[in-house]
């Protein structure tokens, strides 16, 4: 029971470390700002962060949410991000082990969230996330040979409609983005829980979008990025049973 509760202690960590730059991705690439050269600073007044104040949680919680140097109130996302991240890891080890899959879906799921949170302010999927998460669909498919069909039917099951639809609306419909990200999940994942994902993605966001702007007069433009990561996540977690349960309705 030890080493157990001790292995996800380190997974924990080891994802809030990971949230941690997906905040430096979130905040500079909209930016256009190194990722690497450039040390982190206060947004505020320029104070070069150093190494004590770069703990993550631990930190902004020790600091109390303010700037060591200025004082200034620094954003909520910082823990959420990396707090959200530590989570998704271990529910990733829960369900699926010390595997192959477990590496490659965390992974996934620290870039969806990345890109979600860029795509919800920008309406710009970076191209960079998109490529990422290819290569880890390209993996996917070395280590499962025996399923490649799958998985090269994945790449266009449902990125080939989108890809029509962007083109006929002349990207009014859909966006670029959006068509490239399901064509690397949809590598990643297999075709039928790349389909599921987009259907969830779909009613999530339509459902979500419009109480938006009920409640909080929100714009008419969708940014599907978001909502299209939950149908991933969802998909990742749970697609085989679900895919199974409509499976046996129907009578297969």
């Amino acid at each position: 029971m030890f080493p157990m509760i001790l292995f996800y202690i380190i997974v924990f960590l080891y994802g809030i470390v990971i949230g941690s730059f997906l905040n430096v991705l979130i905040f500079r690439i909209p930016k256009k700002e190194k990722l690497v050269m450039t040390r982190s600073h206060c947004m505020s007044c320029g104070y070069q962060l150093r190494w004590f104040d770069l703990i993550p949680l631990f930190s902004f919680l020790v600091l109390g949410g303010k700037c060591r140097k200025c004082k200034t109130r620094l954003s909520v996302q910082y823990p959420i991000i990396e707090a959200l991240n530590g989570v998704l890891y271990l529910a990733v080890f829960a369900r699926y082990g010390v595997s192959v899959e477990s590496l490659l879906y965390c992974l996934l799921f620290s870039a969806l969230l990345a890109l979600s949170v860029i795509d919800f302010r920008t309406y710009e999927i970076p191209t960079g996330f998109n490529y990422f998460i290819l290569t880890l669909g390209l993996i996917r498919v070395a280590t499962d040979m025996e399923n490649w069909l799958e998985y090269a039917i994945g790449l266009v099951a449902v990125s080939l409609v989108l890809y029509l639809i962007y083109r006929i609306s002349n990207g009014a419909a859909i966006g670029g983005g959006d068509v490239r990200l399901m064509a690397a999940t949809g590598l990643l994942l297999g075709w039928k829980r790349n389909v599921l994902a987009f259907l969830l993605g779909c009613i999530i966001g339509s459902v979500i979008h419009v109480a938006r702007m009920k409640i909080s007069k929100a714009d008419h433009v969708l940014a599907m990025g978001p909502y299209l990561a939950v149908g991933v996540a969802i998909a990742v977690m749970w697609g085989g049973e679900m895919i199974a349960w409509y499976l046996g309705i129907l009578g297969f």
